[in-house]
């Protein structure tokens, strides 16, 4: 069951200017960095509230963040929502009719468990599930 919205993903050029931007403009602290070879990405971490930010950069051309970058630019990348049940909410939005980026889930940030559902099946919004391992 989806137990809150965990983060928002938003795809950035540079971690350390974007950092600077959240920590100084906004007042916001990052609590940690992290990079997740599997997705060829670095991230940094906000916290807003009870939402977490999740700064993203590509550490790779070739990874999905550099593709996303280059053809929209910087900005949301994706919603994450919180679940007590991966592998369930993975079946049900199949069954559902909607389109799986991931069948089963794999590792992520924050030693988290995460799994994507593609835009075309979620009206436009890059959708991701996660779970605490």
């Amino acid at each position: 069951m989806i137990t809150n919205i965990d983060h928002l993903g938003i795809a950035v050029n540079n971690l350390e200017e974007s950092i600077k931007y959240y920590e100084e403009a906004l007042g916001l602290h990052c609590h940690g960095q992290e990079e997740v070879e599997s997705q060829k990405v670095k991230t940094a971490f906000f916290e807003a509230g009870d939402v977490h930010i999740e700064l993203l950069e590509p550490t790779s051309p070739d990874s999905p963040i550099a593709k996303f970058l280059e053809k929209n630019g910087e900005g949301i990348h994706h919603v994450a929502f919180a679940t007590d049940g991966i592998t369930g909410q993975l079946k049900r939005a199949s069954e559902a009719g909607v389109r799986l980026i991931h069948e089963t889930p794999i590792d992520g940030a924050a030693n988290k468990l995460v799994a994507f559902l593609h835009p075309k099946s979620t009206h436009g919004v890059l959708t991701e599930f996660c779970q605490a391992k």
